[in-house]
């Protein structure tokens, strides 16, 4: 336990995956690299390709992976930021026009606003919502190819937005888990954007680069050119469809296969020793089975080309097939099979590195926490609110005062969770003493506004 940490002066992310649910607790430091001082992560039940299927499993893995954090932090956690992932996520793109009525005053935040504002009159598939609203260039008085128009003068300002929308459905499951778990969701961020900022660097992002995420239930993609996110899709299997596949394949247990992938696989056979057999041990005094070493590489082989076939389509799609200089960058657990980098060089013909978020972290953190596998839960801590403080009552205040809870405890214990948790204050401005995350910059801001605009009929 820390002593010395403050609530406020953390920021947590909630990872909720097909094959685990992790907390990770971090503060920056004064070099702006993250100190991970609490981790909890646990088997994860509730969740099938990147969408919450049983509340109940994911409400009680969330409360746990965050009680191991919290223990080793020292402090209660009230808001917490996590991801969204699955294959009902769609993104498009559209223009937007704003017909200036002063032109000889400068281009301002509130004119981007309203920009960004007008893209949520869109007509959506029926029980889709905007999750994300991302500006790509902007055209000022026909001046085209400007990355941000403040300061600049101008009638007609106009841009083009890359939209991510996902189901409401899919959205609100997500935020019941957390309110149930007794905590309160800060931002909700695309999976695959979260893991761009723990794993691509500034240069790649420019150049041009495709993000290759490979979860338990879903690959998710993300394309940068510029600097900016020109491209993002999900495809809707990963890891555990080679878990799958090694299952039938071999004629094993589940957890069998699971172990055979991490242990003995390879995503290329020609790597493989013909002659090596792995024997595992039969059920209840059974014979052994004994599998062939290149069998199980070449059933993983066929998988891992399939999800590959699927990311060159998406990049074909996306119009950014000859134009990404950096190559492919491949994270996740499923970044971990043997010679995956190999393979996906020679199946693409880009090149390929690992991404890790190593580099976001500061000396002395767990090597654990270093693995691909966590690529997006550093990412949203990077760019995630901070937990809000509490305000401590004033004692005549607290003499005379009746809370909630002693009013209407059933209701209160349903939408605040656990009674051992410490309850959360509302936002409210900086007067008023409530902590508020600032952006990094002018697009970090958009992203922190968007969600709250397009979010508005979940309250």
């Amino acid at each position: 336990m820390n002593k010395n940490l403050k609530s406020h002066d953390l920021t947590v992310a909630v990872d909720i995956g097909t094959t685990k649910v992790c907390a990770i607790a971090a503060r920056k430091n004064e070099h702006n690299k993250l100190e991970i001082v609490g981790f909890g992560k646990v088997e994860s039940e509730g969740v099938l390709r990147g969408v919450v299927s049983n509340i109940e499993k994911t409400v009680n893995a969330i409360t746990e992976a965050v009680r191991i954090a919290e223990g080793q932090t020292g402090t209660k956690f009230s808001t917490v930021n996590v991801g969204i992932a699955g294959q009902h996520i769609r993104s498009l793109h559209h223009r937007g026009i704003l017909t200036r009525d002063n032109p000889n005053s400068v281009i301002t935040d509130e004119d981007i606003d309203k920009l960004i504002k007008d893209m949520g009159k869109l007509v959506l598939p029926p029980g889709d919502q905007i999750i994300h609203v991302l500006p790509q260039e902007f055209t000022v008085d026909n001046e085209q190819g400007i990355t941000d128009p403040k300061g600049m003068s101008g009638v007609r300002l106009e841009a083009n937005f890359h939209i991510i929308t996902g189901q409401v459905t899919a959205y609100k499951n997500i935020v019941r888990c957390i309110e149930k778990a007794g905590l309160k969701v800060g931002e909700i961020m695309l999976e695959p954007i979260a893991s761009a900022e723990a794993v691509l660097s500034d240069d790649e992002k420019d150049a041009g680069i495709a993000l290759v995420d490979i979860g338990g239930g879903t690959t998710d993609i993300t394309i940068f050119k510029d600097g900016i996110i020109r491209h993002t899709a999900v495809i809707p299997f990963g890891g555990n469809a080679i878990t799958k596949d090694i299952k039938e394949g071999c004629t094993v247990m589940p957890n069998q296969a699971e172990k055979l992938k991490v242990k003995f696989g390879s995503a290329l056979a020609e790597e493989v020793y013909e002659e090596r057999i792995i024997s595992i041990p039969g059920i209840k005094g059974h014979d052994p089975r004994e599998i062939s070493e290149i069998n199980l590489a070449r059933i993983i082989q066929a998988r891992v080309e399939e999800i590959l076939d699927f990311v060159v389509w998406e990049i074909k799609r996306s119009g950014y097939e000859r134009k990404l200089i950096g190559g492919m960058v491949l994270t996740g657990g499923g970044a971990l099979l043997n010679h995956i980098k190999k393979l996906a060089a020679y199946h693409t013909g880009m090149s390929v590195r690992i991404g890790s978020p190593r580099d976001s972290l500061a000396q002395g953190y767990l090597e654990e926490i270093s693995s691909p596998m966590f690529s997006t839960g550093i990412g949203l801590l990077l760019k995630g609110k901070q937990q809000e403080p509490m305000i401590e009552p004033e004692s005549d205040f607290a003499s005379n005062s009746v809370f909630v809870s002693d009013l209407e405890p059933e209701e209160n214990n349903e939408k605040n969770g656990p009674s051992n948790r410490i309850p959360y204050q509302d936002e409210s401005d900086s007067e008023g003493g409530i902590y508020k995350d600032k952006p990094k910059n002018w697009l970090d801001d958009i992203m922190l506004k968007t969600r709250g605009w397009f979010t508005e009929t979940d309250e």
